[in-house]
Formats: C-alpha cells, sequence, structure tokens
C-alpha cells in the first residue's frame, strides 16, 4: 500500500472526516485490522482564513508549498488537499514537489461522468463557487455547472465558515440547505456536487432530492484506489 500524505486543518472537521473515511474504506476494501498508511499535516486553519479574507493568495501558496514538501520528504507518495477551496493552489503547492496531487475535482468529476450525469449544482465556500479554478475543472471534464443564485451563495458560506468549520451543526442550517439544494434542482441540475469538504455535514442523499456527490467520500475513495494500485 502506498502512503498517502494529507495536507489537511482547513478546516479541522473537514480532516477528521476525512480521516474516519479513509480507515472505514480501507477496513471494507481489506478487511481484518487493516488501515491506511497515512501521514497528516494539519495546518492552523486561523492562519489560511485570514490569508483567504485578505487575498493574500500567493502567501497561501508558499504555505501550501512548504507543506507538499514536507509531506514529500516524509515518506509520502502522492498527496491528497483535505479541502476543496484551496484547490485554487494546486498548482502552486505543488511546485518543485516530485509526487502527484490527486485533485478533488477531477476525481468528483469523473464519478458524475460514470453516473450518466451531466450538470451538477455545486455547494460550496464563495471561492469555490464564485471564481474559475474549480468550475473550469468540471467544465473542461465535459460537465456543465450550475451554481445557486447570489443570495444563497452567501448563506452556505456563512453556514461553512460560521458553523461548520467549528463543527457546529443546527437543524436551521440543514434546512437552509436543502431548500438551496431544491432551488438548484429547480433550476434544473441533475444532481448535486457537496463542493466543500464540511458540506457533508448537513446534506447526504437521504435529504437532498438530486443524487449527491459527496467531495469528501469520492475523494477518498480515489486516494485509496490510487493507494493501492
Amino acid at each position: 500500500m502506498k502512503t498517502i500524505g494529507i495536507l489537511g486543518g482547513m478546516s479541522a472537521a473537514s480532516t477528521q472526516l476525512y480521516y474516519g473515511e479513509l480507515c472505514r474504506l480501507t477496513r471494507e476494501r481489506l478487511g481484518g485490522l487493516h488501515s491506511p498508511q497515512l501521514l497528516i499535516r494539519s495546518l492552523d486553519f486561523a492562519e489560511i482564513e485570514n490569508l483567504q479574507a485578505k487575498a493574500a493568495w500567493d502567501e497561501a501558496g508558499r504555505v501550501l508549498n512548504a507543506e507538499a514538501k514536507a509531506l514529500e520528504n516524509g515518506g509520502a507518495e502522492f498527496v491528497i488537499l483535505a479541502t476543496n477551496t484551496m484547490h485554487k493552489l494546486a498548482e502552486q503547492m505543488m511546485q518543485g514537489v516530485g509526487i502527484p496531487l490527486l485533485h478533488i475535482a477531477d476525481a468528483t468529476a469523473q464519478a458524475i461522468q460514470a453516473s450518466g450525469l451531466q450538470r451538477p449544482g455545486l455547494m460550496a465556500t464563495a471561492f469555490t463557487m464564485e471564481q474559475e479554478f474549480y468550475t473550469d475543472r468540471l467544465v473542461k471534464a465535459g460537465l456543465s455547472p450550475l451554481v445557486p443564485n447570489e443570495t444563497d451563495r452567501a448563506e452556505i458560506h456563512r453556514i461553512i465558515y460560521d458553523e461548520l468549520c467549528k463543527e457546529i451543526i443546527t437543524r436551521q442550517s440543514e434546512a437552509r440547505y436543502v431548500e438551496i439544494a431544491c432551488r438548484l434542482a429547480d433550476a434544473g441540475a441533475d444532481s448535486l456536487i457537496l463542493g466543500c469538504t464540511e458540506v457533508g455535514m448537513l446534506l447526504n442523499q437521504d435529504n437532498v432530492p438530486l443524487p449527491v456527490f459527496d467531495t469528501t467520500r469520492i475523494h477518498c475513495a480515489a486516494a485509496l484506489d490510487m493507494a493501492l494500485s
């Protein structure tokens, strides 16, 4: 089994989900007492969020690049970045790094295509929904992503940062997310991407009237496939 390098902490809540899901999948796949071989570097999200808020993306990219190199030096054989938003800096992060990055948007697009769907709604941070680094990758894969309206985008983003990143889960916020997912369905979405690693804390296939693609679960499954290849 290859050693997976996880660059996480953005937020800590999402990194916990990654660890748990990778352990669960490995037990299912291999049985017995098997668990994944991991190196985890978890950053202080307060510092990263401050750089996001200031649009200091170059500085954030330098941080991620140093951490990716540290994972490589520690023995990781490939890297996964346990956050959708910070894939904005994927290219800068991997400069001078000799091991590959398994990109979360590519894994997600492949899963959607395999299901025969084409127009996914996207619920994520404002950065991921409004900037092109993520949606362009989906378009390049042959998909036609649909994002919520401005008011809904702001509400999704607020709940992620004010609640989910702090592991606060409320029925009120779940209801708001379900309403937004339903509006995306009414607008023509044929599926829904949970495009922030924390969104799955509120939404799942049981409360969404569309096929759901949880990027955390998809990314973990693809990482385990790569580790076992």
